[in-house]
């Protein structure tokens, strides 16, 4: 049997539903929104359900595919803060979110740069920490999560491998640059308990150890 049929096994595993395509159509008629993948999403649904998490930021709306997945393994009640530059992505999210029969107490969308909106949230109040926006700004929003999660949250950012970029030391692409020094910084850092899976574009994850 070949990878191939394997991986596409592993893609239908957990079929999406109706509000989940839907939001993956939203993403292709705007453009500029490029959604998590199925399998990507079962990921972070696993990350919030097993975290028992209450509280998540979110750096990349996009059309709401990553946000629905989330607030799908958050605890009852939990509240998804999610941040992204276009309202329109997030005007659409908010539809989703509402179609999926999360109430608007659920969410609180900020629109906004993250390195601006970011700084503004409070420290150790988050169990997860999921990036999904400007690569070049990779390295600063782990400082920011390391603000921002309780110990033993994680942090996880999207397109780890940027499109084989990353591995390539060759490669002087500036958001391929940025993504291999944030690979770097959660290796050494003695605070982080780090995991690089070869997942969609690549997945980063990384535990705040307790101090």
């Amino acid at each position: 049997m070949s990878a191939q049929v394997s991986m596409a096994y592993v893609d239908d595993f957990l079929p999406e539903d109706e509000p989940l395509l839907a939001a993956r159509r939203n993403a292709a008629e705007v453009g500029g929104a490029a959604p998590v993948g199925p399998v990507t999403g079962a990921i972070l649904r696993f990350a919030a359900s097993a975290l028992g998490a209450r509280s998540v930021v979110e750096v990349g709306t996009g059309c709401g595919t990553s946000g629905l997945w989330l607030l799908r393994g958050m605890r009852p009640g939990g509240v998804l803060t999610s941040v992204d530059v276009e309202p329109e992505h997030q005007r659409l999210a908010r539809s989703v979110f509402l179609d999926a029969g999360f109430p608007a107490g659920r969410y609180r969308l900020i629109s906004g740069r993250a390195l601006e909106v970011l700084p503004r949230l409070a420290d150790g109040a988050y169990d997860l920490v999921f990036c999904d926006a400007d690569q070049h700004e990779y390295p600063e929003y782990l400082v920011a999560a390391l603000r921002l999660l309780r110990p033993g949250g994680v942090v996880i950012f999207d397109n780890a491998l940027s499109r084989d970029r990353v591995a390539d030391l060759a490669c002087r692409d500036p958001d391929a640059v940025a993504v291999r020094e944030l690979c770097d910084q959660v290796r050494v850092d003695e605070r982080l308990v780090p995991l690089l899976l070869p997942v969609g574009d690549g997945l980063l994850a990384a535990v705040k150890r307790p101090e």
